[in-house]
C-alpha cells in the first residue's frame, strides 16, 4: 500500500503563487510516474502535471509555462509550483501515484486532495 499526504493548498489572490508538496510512503517501484490533477466545481478531474522517476514532464496547455512540476526520488516527494494563479485555477488538487511492479501489475493512488482558490 502506498499512501500521499499532500499539503501547500490555499487562498491566493491573482497573479500570486503557491507551492504544493505530496510525500508518498509505503511500497514504492522505481517505475512510477507523479503527478497533479485538479477538479473544480462541477467538472470532471484533469491533469495538471506529471514527472516520470526519469524526471521526463508533461503539463497541461492551461499551466505550461505558469506552473513547474518537480520531485525528489530519495524523498519521494513531489512539488508544484504554481504561479501567475488565475481565477480558473481555483479547483481541490490531487497528488497521485502511478507505478509498475513488472509486466501485468499497474498501482494507482490518489491523495486526498488540497483546495487551492485564487481570488480576482
Amino acid at each position: 500500500q502506498v499512501q500521499l499526504v499532500e499539503s501547500g493548498g490555499g487562498l491566493v489572490q491573482s497573479g500570486g503563487s503557491l507551492r504544493l508538496s505530496c510525500a508518498a510512503s509505503g511500497s514504492i517501484s522505481m517505475a512510477n510516474i507523479m503527478g497533479w490533477y485538479r477538479q473544480a466545481p462541477g467538472k470532471q478531474r484533469e491533469l495538471v502535471a506529471t514527472i516520470s522517476s526519469g524526471a521526463r514532464t508533461n503539463y497541461a496547455d492551461s499551466v505550461r509555462g505558469r506552473f513547474s512540476i518537480s520531485r525528489d526520488n530519495a524523498k519521494n516527494m513531489v512539488a508544484l509550483q504554481m504561479n501567475s494563479l488565475q481565477p480558473e485555477d481555483t479547483a481541490v488538487y490531487f497528488c497521485n501515484l502511478r507505478q509498475w511492479f513488472g509486466i501485468g501489475r499497474e498501482d494507482n493512488y490518489w491523495g486526498q486532495g488540497t483546495q487551492v482558490t485564487v481570488s480576482s
